[in-house]
């Protein structure tokens, strides 16, 4: 019985791990609001990374997280490095495009609570 019970166990790992080499290695998470205000007064508010503690819902999630900021003070180059609670995590974000009033690219490491590589992307 416990032979049988381990052989039936051991094919639905196998199983599992079949199904997932065949499912693409990325992933798009896409969401979208409206916001009563034009372009011109939101862009900014994305394009400097010290201007995010004003909106960003992580931050309001661990008001004593850290963060460091590098490079130029916004658009393409700017920094952001944080460390927080378990809610918040920790890694670094860097605007790698700036399109005024239209497109803010950024890309996004993640080093806990996992290591993970994004790209974030806000279109105005």
């Amino acid at each position: 019985m416990f032979k049988t019970i381990l052989v039936v166990a051991a094919v639905a790992v196998a199983g599992v791990l079949v199904y997932a080499a065949t499912r693409p290695d990325s992933f798009t998470v896409a969401r979208t609001t409206s916001i009563k205000a034009p372009p011109e007064t939101i862009f900014p508010l994305i394009n400097d990374l010290q201007r995010w503690e004003a909106w960003s819902p992580y931050e309001k999630k661990d008001p004593a997280m850290t963060r460091t900021f590098s490079g130029p003070a916004s658009g393409k180059g700017a920094t952001y490095e944080f460390s927080g609670n378990g809610s918040v995590g920790a890694g670094k974000l860097e605007i790698t495009e700036a399109s005024p009033s239209s497109r803010v690219a950024m890309n996004l490491n993640m080093i806990k609570p996992m290591e993970a590589n994004n790209r974030v992307e806000f279109t105005l």
